[in-house]
């Protein structure tokens, strides 16, 4: 029996195996996925805090007042 095939179980052990390895695969890809969002997530973070850095260093070095609040 093909992993990724059609089924064609000769009893409903064979049906729950099939079952239980597809959505197995499909959990994996599933985290796998969702760690990479949250990785790019991060990492955006991180380059927006860099950016807000140099910015203020910037305007420091412009003499501009940091008028935020």
């Amino acid at each position: 029996m093909d992993s990724y095939g059609p089924p064609d179980p000769k009893n409903v052990q064979e049906l729950t195996n099939f079952v239980n390895s597809l959505l197995s695969s499909v959990q994996d890809k599933f985290t796998n996925t969702s760690d990479q969002i949250v990785k790019r997530i991060d990492d955006m973070g991180k380059n927006i805090d860099d950016l807000e850095r140099q910015i203020a260093d910037l305007m420091t070095h412009a003499g501009v007042e940091d008028k935020t609040v």
